[in-house]
């Protein structure tokens, strides 16, 4: 009989992990010893974090990139043919929503196997509800381009798409949060409703959504934090 894959939820950030991650779900967790994992280093702390017990010598892992080939992963596959049940883990959040997981799960698709979502915080969709934006249309944007003129000509588009009412979710890494956000106040109508999700599920969080004018004068510092841009004009 097949293996399992499990979508393997982590915390976002060094939160505890019992405030996001039911304990149900952290059983299954830590009873599987195959991963196919974003980042090995932050895997192998979450699962101590999980279970100080937890025995990381028996597991095996599995690095995947947004460069990565099914064929990268024969032996994890082999692995779940002959039974063995396997995790996905992002480096934060839900695997699969803006990391490399979709390239293990669309090849477990294909050769059959059974896909489980485990239940876990997800920044995107926390960002979104306590936006106030609207919950009923949106789009999910992943990373703007790095360069600052292919940035802003970025958000120009996703200003006018969410004119229809669809609103725009995005992000960036922690050490360009600034200069997107600069980008954000530089190009946006003042009436633009920008919400600026800092530090989901942290002691740190902070979510406000205000018109780009108000931005203006209360620009905060978002430095090395873990930010959801979510925009509707």
């Amino acid at each position: 009989m097949k293996g399992n894959i499990y979508m393997v939820p982590v915390t976002l950030g060094n939160s505890d992990h019992s405030l996001t991650v039911p304990a149900i779900v952290s059983g299954i967790t830590s009873s599987l010893r195959l991963f196919a994992v974003e980042d090995v280093r932050s895997a192998r702390r979450y699962l101590r974090s999980i279970d100080v017990n937890f025995p990381i010598d028996d597991a095996i892992f599995f690095p995947i990139g947004k460069h990565s080939e099914p064929a990268d992963l024969i032996d994890f596959f082999s692995r779940v043919s002959d039974g063995t049940d396997a995790g996905v883990m992002s480096e934060a959040g839900m695997p699969g929503l803006a990391d490399p997981g979709n390239i293990v799960v669309a090849e477990a698709h294909r050769r059959g196997f059974r896909v489980i979502p485990l239940t876990g915080a997800s920044s995107i969709m926390l960002a979104l509800v306590a936006s106030g934006l609207n919950g009923q249309s949106f789009a999910f944007n992943g990373y703007l381009p790095v360069d600052t003129p292919g940035r802003q000509k970025a958000i120009r588009d996703l200003e006018k798409r969410s004119a229809a009412g669809q609103t725009q979710i995005f992000m960036e890494t922690p050490f360009r949060n600034d200069k997107m956000l600069n980008d954000i106040l530089a190009v946006c109508k003042p009436s633009t409703r920008l919400c600026i999700a800092a530090d989901i599920t942290l002691e740190t969080e902070d979510i406000r959504t205000m018109p780009v004018s108000l931005w203006l004068s209360d620009r905060p510092r978002l430095d090395k934090r873990l930010v959801v841009f979510l925009l509707l004009a």
